[in-house]
This record gives structure tokens, sequence and C-alpha cells, in this order.
């Protein structure tokens, strides 16, 4: 029987990339999107190439009730999860004294509520396999270091952090390691905007990371070799901090 994955915002970014490196290992996937319906299916049919079983979910993370539907009923009709990676998140940047209320509360519930409301339902169903699991969380630099104009941002994914460091503490006596990658900048959507320029003033390695770079370590921590691996955060950022 395949393992399954379930990932998060995996219809594009990171999250595809890592689809994309587990479907070529054989790991049947449980892609989430959000509402880009024409990005979900064209990840699913490419996901599918490499002759795997592919479920999609749709929901926003920070709905408890539509996440905990969509989850259950996913597990209900293929079987429990072997890993979760919670890689869906979004960033509002602001100056704090200009940041709006709604800045600040969509960020904090969608990143940091959507550990609860993504991984909880998920969790019972791993242990009761007795079989272990991978939980696999993405936070950021921002989380770790702070940033300038991330205020509601870095709290969210310092917050993932921790929240990650007390679940594994939790799981791994059932064999479920859970753990943290904390990219830097890595080429998606969300750092279009930082100019070429700047990159290299502040990336010692003068370039932004890909997202088959977090998909490798991904790969990594759900594999055999890292099952005495649990806790870590794991910084992927060409040497930031």
């Amino acid at each position: 029987m395949k393992q399954r994955v379930l990932i998060t915002g995996s219809s594009r970014g990171i999250g595809k990339a890592i689809a994309l490196r587990l479907a070529k290992q054989g790991y049947d996937i449980a892609l989430h999107f959000h509402s880009n319906q024409q990005a979900a299916s064209d990840t699913t049919t490419e996901l599918e190439t490499f002759g795997v079983h592919v479920s999609t979910l749709q929901f926003d993370i920070s709905d408890r009730h539509a996440a905990k539907h969509a989850i259950e009923a996913d597990i209900q009709s293929h079987g429990a999860y072997y890993g979760v990676i919670l890689n869906a998140g979004i960033a509002r940047d602001t100056a704090f004294p200009a940041m709006t209320e709604n800045e600040w509360d969509s960020v904090i519930h969608t990143n940091l509520d959507g550990f609860y409301n993504v991984i909880h339902p998920c969790t019972m169903p791993m242990i009761q396999t007795r079989q272990g699991g991978r939980i696999i969380t993405l936070a950021s630099v921002s989380g770790i270091a702070g940033n300038r104009g991330q205020v509601n941002y870095s709290a969210s994914k310092a917050g993932i952090i921790g929240a990650t460091k007390a679940l594994s503490l939790e799981l791994a006596k059932r064999k479920i390691t859970v753990n943290c990658i904390a990219p830097g900048l890595i080429e998606t959507d969300m750092v279009n905007d930082i100019p070429t320029d700047l990159v290299k003033d502040i990336v010692p390695m003068r370039r932004m990371g890909k997202p088959e770079e977090i998909a490798g370590l991904a790969q990594f921590l759900l594999s055999n070799d890292a099952s005495y691996i649990t806790r870590q955060v794991i910084s992927v950022n060409g040497g930031m901090i």
C-alpha cells in the first residue's frame, strides 16, 4: 500500500514542487488548493503522469469547519495520511504603525490557525494506523529573525515554530516526527517584487532559492533516513541567518 501525503497549497509554488518530488518517489498525493481551480487541475494532471493516486481538497485553511470537513471526507475515502505538509500561507506586509486590523487578523488566522485547522483532524487517524508518520510545517526566516514590515507574518511563523516543537513532544512516542522547514527568499509569487540587487545584499549566496531546494528537504524528512529527526527547525535561506 502506497503512503499518502497531504500538502496544503500544492497547486503551485513550493507546495507544487514538493508534490511533484514526492509523486516521483511514488507517494500518493492529497493536493490541497484554495481557489485556483485551473492550477489545481493542471498540477493534478502532472502528478498523475507518475502513476500515483491524486485526491484534491479545496478549502481555506483559515476556515476550521471547511478544513475539518474536507480532510475527514478524504481520509474516510482514501485512508489516513502518512505525511502532512503544512505549506499554505499568506503575507500582508506593511509597517506596523500603518497595519490595519484586517492585515493582522488575516495573516494570523490563516497562517497560525491553519496549523490547528489542518493538522488536528489528521492526527488521530495517523496515530490509529500505528505505522508512524511525518508532519512537516513551513515557517520562514521571518519567524526566526523577524523582518521589518512583517510583524504579523513574523508572529504567525514564530507561532508555527513553537507549535511544531510542542507537538513533536506529544507525538514522538507514536513514531510520528514533527519538523519545521524555515525558507528564506524562494522564487515564488510571494517575493516577485523584491529587486535583484536587494537579494544580493541580504543573501550571502547572492540569489533566491528554488522551490525544488525546499522539496528536496521535505522528501528527506519524509523518508526512513529521517526517522530519528524530530522537533527541529531547518533553515533553507542561503546563509541569511
